[in-house]
C-alpha cells in the first residue's frame, strides 16, 4: 500500500489517468519514487484513514426538515470511529442489529499539516488539505432509540470515503447526488436519484465548520469533517450498490451486503 497522485483526467479513457507513487506521505513536498501505473491497474483505497472523522448534523435545511428537525444554531457535532472507514468498492456490511440502514451523501473535508487548534476563518482554510467524497452510512432506527448518534454511526464500513483527494478546489456551489442500484435489477437500469443537492445550501460553510471544530478539538493532518447531507437519505439493502458523486471530486461506489 502506498499513497499516490493521480494525474491525467480520470474517465477519459485507457491509459489517460496514471497513478505516480509518493515517498511517504502526501503532506509537504511531494517526492516520488518513479513508480507509475495506470490508473486502471490500480486498486484505490481509502485515501486517508484519519485519527478521527468528526460529523456535522443537519447542515442542510432540507435534511433536517425531512427528519422533523430544527436547523441548529450552531453546528451538531458527532464522532465516527477510523475503524468504520473503507474505501472505493469495499462493501457496506448491514449489521444485524439494525433494520434501517441509510445512506447520507456527503462532501468530506481533508485537513493537512499543520492541523488546525482555535483556528480563525483564515487559519481554517489555511488547514484545508482537500475534498473527497463521503457516505455517512447511518442505521436510523438506532440512531432513534438511542437518542445519541455513535451507536448508529459508527459500525464498521459506515465511513465510505474516496476516491482520492483534491486539493486547490472551490467548493462554494457543487452538487452532492447519492444514487442507488437494486440488486437484481436488468443490464441498463438507470440507478434511482436518492439524493441531490449543493454544496451553496450548507448551514456552515466548510471553513466556517473546520474553524468550529478546531475550537472543541484539534484538528490532526489527515483527520476529516463531514460537512453534513442534503435531503433524500433513504435505506440500502442487501445488494444494492449505491453511489455517491460530488460534482469536480469524483464518486464512490459501494457494494451493500447483509452480515450473517
Amino acid at each position: 500500500m502506498s499513497f499516490g497522485a493521480v494525474e491525467g483526467e480520470p474517465g477519459a479513457g485507457p491509459g489517460a489517468a496514471t497513478v505516480a507513487e509518493i515517498d511517504g506521505h502526501p503532506f509537504g513536498q511531494l517526492r516520488f519514487t518513479g513508480e507509475r501505473w495506470a490508473l486502471a491497474d490500480v486498486r484505490l483505497l481509502s485515501p486517508i484513514l484519519p485519527s478521527k472523522i468528526v460529523c456535522v448534523g443537519r447542515n442542510y435545511a432540507d435534511h433536517a426538515a425531512e427528519l422533523g428537525n430544527e436547523v441548529p444554531a450552531e453546528p451538531l457535532l458527532f464522532l465516527k470511529p477510523s475503524t468504520s472507514v473503507i474505501g472505493p468498492g469495499d462493501a457496506i456490511r448491514l449489521p444485524p442489529q439494525s433494520q434501517q440502514v441509510e445512506h447520507e451523501a456527503e462532501l468530506a473535508v481533508v485537513i493537512g499539516p499543520p492541523g488546525a487548534r482555535r483556528a480563525d476563518r483564515a487559519a481554517a482554510a489555511q488547514a484545508v488539505f482537500g475534498y473527497t467524497v463521503a457516505n455517512d452510512v447511518t442505521a436510523r432506527d438506532l440512531q432513534r432509540k438511542d437518542v445519541q448518534f455513535t451507536r448508529a454511526k459508527g459500525f464498521d464500513s459506515f465511513c465510505p470515503l474516496g476516491p482520492w483527494i483534491v486539493t486547490g478546489l472551490d467548493v462554494d456551489d457543487l452538487e452532492v447526488r447519492c444514487e442507488v442500484l437494486a440488486e437484481g435489477s436488468p443490464p441498463g437500469t438507470e440507478a434511482e436519484v436518492r439524493q441531490l443537492g449543493r454544496t451553496k445550501d450548507m448551514v456552515f460553510d466548510p471553513v466556517t465548520l473546520v474553524s468550529y471544530v478546531s475550537h472543541v478539538m484539534t484538528l490532526l493532518p489527515g483527520d476529516v469533517v463531514l460537512t453534513g447531507t442534503p435531503a433524500g437519505v433513504g435505506p440500502l439493502v442487501d445488494g444494492d450498490l449505491v453511489t455517491v458523486r460530488v460534482e469536480r471530486v469524483g464518486e464512490l461506489t459501494n457494494r451493500v451486503v447483509a452480515l450473517d
